[in-house]
């Protein structure tokens, strides 16, 4: 870390498991964190028990100041975060940041983003990236600016997505490689080095958007083709995971899947199954192998367990 970067007074901006990585390598590496900004607790759960957002809990860990403001125009916070005399803020995973906020510090806010901007602008990239049957993804640092995911891009990272990825893995390997790009952010930034390029010199082709994802969504269509059934069911695992209805009144979320390219004589969604060891769903080009699947109030487990205590699974079909 160079002098310099250890002279900025940084304020965080983030909540989730996915900004306590970059959060901690800050602090661990000596940067000077100034404050935290997260989103207030909730009461959540049957018991409706306060919860914390996992940066809170890693800030209140490590002793950084703290601020919930419910509103991020609230005249209080705005005088309050102002008074941190910024010199840089950082905000992951957070809210939509006014521009009283995001200007506020000497040298503005920059933003980790889970993809390859001006590619997949939105709330959920890592899903989407994985949906559409991408192979190349990544991360990109760029400047706030009055547009969601449209500010000037400072660094970018590339990461392959394997056919063995779902969200959750995904999701890891973005996080490690982010807290990498942070860091060489701040001290670019700080030694005066680095050159925003406008994502409008950067777009190549159709861009592809990144929107949040909602039930709709999830609902797996047998109709289609295989591969794409298994993208869906991987950009959506472990959470909140891919579903179909199942007759007699039953659903199941299917978190791992494969696909086999066959000719199959049956309809799409009809279950194949030696009611043993394999349940098999009939698609538009060949089978979906399930291995793991949750069927509504019961746990999730694997195609087999769940047949040890399923009778007749041919007489079902998913829809």
């Amino acid at each position: 870390m160079s002098d310099k970067a250890k002279q900025l007074r940084i304020v965080y901006m983030g909540t989730p498991d996915f900004a306590v990585a970059p959060l901690r390598a800050l602090v661990e590496g000596g940067y000077n964190v100034v404050a935290v900004v997260t989103t207030p607790d909730k009461p959540s759960g049957r018991g409706l028990k306060v919860n914390e957002s996992a940066v809170k809990r890693y800030a209140v860990e490590v002793g950084l100041p703290i601020y919930q403001p419910v509103k991020l125009r609230d005249e209080e916070f705005v005088e309050a975060f102002r008074a941190l005399d910024a010199d840089l803020g950082i905000v992951i995973a957070f809210r939509m940041l006014p521009e009283i906020i995001w200007a506020a510090p000497r040298l503005g806010t920059f933003n980790l983003h889970a993809s390859l901007l001006p590619q997949y602008r939105g709330a959920a990239p890592i899903n989407r990236a994985i949906m559409n049957g991408e192979t190349v993804t990544g991360v990109t640092t760029f400047l706030l600016n009055p547009q969601i995911d449209e500010g000037a891009v400072l660094g970018q990272v590339k990461v392959e997505i394997e056919p063995s990825d779902n969200v959750g893995t995904l999701h890891d390997k973005l996080m490690t490689v982010g807290v990498d790009l942070v860091l060489d952010t701040v001290e670019k930034i700080a030694e005066g080095n680095v050159e925003p390029i406008e994502q409008s010199e950067m777009c190549d082709g159709e861009l592809k958007p990144a929107p949040k994802i909602f039930k709709e969504d999830c609902h797996i269509d047998f109709s289609l083709g295989g591969e794409q059934i298994i993208n869906q069911i991987r950009g959506l695992s472990p959470y909140p995971a891919a579903w179909a209805n199942l007759s007699e009144g039953l659903s199941a979320k299917i978190f791992d899947a494969r696909f086999v390219a066959q000719k199959i004589d049956a309809e799409c969604g009809t279950i194949l199954s030696d009611g043993k060891k394999y349940l098999h769903v009939a698609c538009a080009d060949g089978l979906i192998e399930i291995e793991q699947l949750q069927l509504s109030g019961k746990k999730r487990m694997t195609a087999e367990e769940l047949l040890h205590g399923f009778r007749n699974p041919t007489d079902y079909r998913f829809s």
